[in-house]
């Protein structure tokens, strides 16, 4: 038995033709067909942040839930521009935001979970920073969340923001990174910087990026998804 979850930088559902359309960032969360979805850049940038995406197209449009969880402003969809949809099958039982160290104000959601008649976990996502160091802190914080949660599997997605392949994931020991693909820029994608942390309790069936003409056009990034093991109870 598996869980589908994914991670989308929406670009504020600006896209690479510079048309901000709600609607193709909503065609591609239908494509994924995940259990839970992590967003990055949900939320316009200037202001009061308001929602680029909103709830109600979401929930008419998608069979998403927007749940309870921290928002930056009255009209916003996301904290720190990030947000999580669940599946109406999906029960939350808590979603908390977490300050990230940094040059830049950043912020990391947790989110504690579990599918109808499933086993609790913890699913963490995170926009990181720009500069290493900072990416750097804000592993050492967000891992030690992650082992807070023990012994309940935890799980991190989002767009991290890191080129290598090996440096900046040094506080994640015992933790395993996972890449599904290059997914910066949409257009001609090399940077694999959207991924997947998982705990020794929780492992990857299946994983990819969703690259199509649409998710090429739709947002600077392209989404990814996994099928994860060890979150639900054998039938």
């Amino acid at each position: 038995m598996t869980l589908r979850i994914a991670s989308y930088n929406i670009h504020k559902c600006v896209g690479v033709d510079r048309r901000r359309d709600p609607n193709r960032i909503i065609e591609v969360l239908n494509t994924l067909d995940a259990d839970i979805v992590a967003l990055q850049e949900v939320d316009r940038r200037r202001g009061a942040r308001p929602a680029a995406l909103t709830a109600s197209l979401i929930e008419a449009e998608t069979d998403f839930c927007t749940i309870e969880q921290p928002r930056t402003g009255p009209d916003s969809l996301g904290w720190h521009g990030q947000a999580f949809l669940v599946r109406k099958t999906v029960e939350m039982i808590d979603c908390k935001g977490i300050e990230l160290p940094g040059l830049e104000p950043r912020g990391a959601l947790h989110l504690h979970i579990k599918a109808e008649g499933d086993l609790p976990f913890s699913i963490f996502a995170a926009h990181l920073g720009l500069r290493r160091a900072d990416r750097r802190a804000q592993w050492t914080r967000i891992a030690k969340e992650m082992l807070a949660a023990s012994p309940a599997p935890a799980l991190a997605i989002g767009d991290f923001n890191e080129w290598s392949g090996r440096s900046g994931f040094e506080a994640l020991s015992g933790f395993s990174v996972h890449a599904p693909g290059a997914t910066y820029p949409s257009v001609a994608p090399v940077g694999k910087l959207d991924r997947i942390v998982t705990c020794n309790r929780a492992s990857i069936a299946k994983m990819a990026v969703l690259d199509t003409q649409l998710t090429r056009r739709a947002s600077d990034h392209l989404p990814i998804w996994a099928d994860v093991k060890g979150l639900r109870r054998r039938r």
